[in-house]
């Protein structure tokens, strides 16, 4: 078992406190707005510590941060880790049920919430769900022009007391990560100060991160890949994290040339989008790496296209806070290139066959079991739903497809209810959408399963594209030569984008509405 107390600081505070002390100068934020130096940032935890001492908020209690990414979300963050409390990010983008939702069932104590996010007027939403009448809030503070009657403004909150010595110890809970939900009420993941910290260390030192470097990062702060893949990972390695309040590519891109930006975080949409944008030649970009998680051909396209040559990709969940497996930059571009990847150190990963109880052979897919310091620590009140996704042994059943080859690399297949049965074939929609990206004119492919009275299942492809020179005939025609029979999609659809049909706060196209759209069109129930 590696001991990770001599790999790195397992406390968020610990994490500040170095980067203060080692580059107290360096920028740890830029937004449009603002730029906090480390030391700067340092100071601010200090007084918003203070206001939650005053508050009576210490080990264990839980607050809610309802903001968009900036030096606000990370200042609360890291104070609230700190006091040992539980740090309870609220998606922005839900609807005021689901608000509502998750203040009850974290049980949040102080709610900390803007105004405004974009275009989401959360005042009125916090009036609209009478927030004061939850019998576990003691306090909303609202950050904005428009404070509510029952709320405090940011300004009151702050106290000029001094600040108590910091509480927490690496096993504390630091976050109650709410999941998408599709199908049923959102879990809380229960993830600890040692599982973040640690996955943000060796995440940041396998993608190249080193003090003074720029890193640009639009994943949203209350999603893992925002608090522990951009905010720690930039923290434990003294980074400048580059971020935004919502992804949009020509923004992006400015940033990173005007910025100086050294790597960026992307999934495979992100990353087309930036690679597929019309004003990407003019941009004189200094890039050296990124975290990807994409597509072999996508992430061969971001090391020679966008020159991140150092470009790594990555495996994880939330439930493993999020990383499990990562290339390193070090490593060749053909094994990064490849989408094999390392499993994190400490952490074992296992392949379950699909037809038995026994391990999968080298390079025999099957679903993928992950055990280590990097396991939630279960789902916030709901014990039996973590005894059915963690064993007596310890082992996370993830819900994915992987697989691992002979030299022990993991390679991620796709998600196990993503997964199309074609006949007696299991078909990883990851692999068509990769064969289609290499299509000149394709943007972007998602592709689904709908119902087939012959084979169960046929995969639906929905493409986009750089221009309208190439038809949906044509398109199949094209991948059926690349592919083999029961992969090429039954139906194809162009579209102009996915924003209409479907895509979550982190920039991913939402496959549970998509196969939806897709029987509607179909006309199937």
């Amino acid at each position: 078992m590696t001991d990770l107390r001599t790999a790195c600081p397992l406390t968020t505070h610990e994490v500040l406190a170095r980067a203060a002390l080692l580059a107290p100068d360096v920028e740890a934020l830029v937004t449009a707005e603002e730029r906090v130096t480390y030391g700067e940032l340092a100071e601010r935890v200090t007084r918003i510590r203070a206001g939650l001492a005053a508050a009576g908020i210490g080990r264990g209690d839980r607050v809610g941060i309802c903001l968009g990414n900036g030096p606000d979300w990370v200042a609360l963050f890291h104070a609230i880790g700190a006091a040992g409390a539980v740090a309870v990010p609220v998606n922005t983008r839900f609807t005021a049920d689901e608000v509502r939702y998750t203040l009850e069932h974290a049980q949040v104590r102080t709610l900390f919430a803007a105004s405004r996010v974009l275009n989401v007027d959360f005042a009125a939403m916090l009036r609209e769900i009478g927030v004061e009448s939850l019998p576990a809030l003691e306090k909303v503070v609202v950050l904005g022009d428009d404070v509510p009657s029952f709320a405090v403004p940011w300004h009151e909150f702050l106290s000029a007391a001094d600040a108590p010595s910091p509480a927490a110890t690496p096993d504390d809970v630091l976050l109650v990560q709410y999941t998408s939900g599709t199908t049923s009420r959102p879990k809380g993941v229960l993830l600890t100060h040692r599982s973040m910290c640690a996955d943000a260390f060796f995440s940041g030192a396998r993608m190249g991160l080193r003090p003074g470097d720029r890193f640009h990062s639009a994943r949203p702060f209350f999603h893992v890949a925002g608090s522990t893949l951009s905010v720690l990972a930039s923290a434990q390695h003294a980074t400048t994290l580059v971020t935004m309040p919502k992804f949009e590519p020509e923004e992006a891109l400015r940033l990173l040339e005007t910025e100086r930006c050294t790597h960026f975080s992307g999934n495979d949409t992100i990353a087309l989008l930036l690679l597929n944008h019309p004003s990407l030649a003019e941009r004189r970009l200094c890039l050296r790496g990124a975290w990807v998680a994409a597509s072999p051909t996508v992430i061969r396209r971001v090391i020679d296209e966008l020159g991140a040559r150092e470009c790594v990709a990555g495996y994880g969940l939330s439930e493993a806070s999020p990383n499990v497996a990562q290339s390193a930059w070090w490593e060749s571009s053909e094994i990064r290139a490849s989408g094999a990847m390392a499993v994190q150190p400490g952490v074992e990963v296992r392949i379950r066959a699909f037809d038995g109880d026994r391990d999968a052979a080298a390079g025999e897919p099957g679903a993928v079991l992950v055990r280590g310091w990097n396991v939630m620590a279960g789902y916030l009140d709901n014990p039996v739903k973590t005894a059915e996704t963690i064993d007596a042994d310890g082992w996370l059943a993830t819900g994915d497809v992987g697989l691992l080859d002979d030299s022990g690399r993991f390679h991620f297949t796709g998600r196990t209810k993503d997964i199309i049965r074609v006949g007696g074939e299991n078909v990883a929609p990851a692999d068509i959408e990769d064969t289609l990206h290499r299509h000149p004119l394709v943007r972007q492919a998602a592709v689904v399963g709908v119902p087939d009275t012959r084979l169960v299942e046929v995969p639906f492809a929905f493409v986009v594209l750089t221009e309208p020179s190439v038809t949906e005939d044509e398109l199949l025609a094209w991948a059926r030569a690349r592919m083999a029979g029961f992969k090429v999609p039954r139906h194809l659809r162009i579209v102009e984008g996915f924003e209409g049909i479907g895509m979550t706060a982190s920039s991913k196209v939402q496959k549970n509405r998509l196969a939806a759209h897709a029987r509607t069109l179909l006309g199937q129930p």
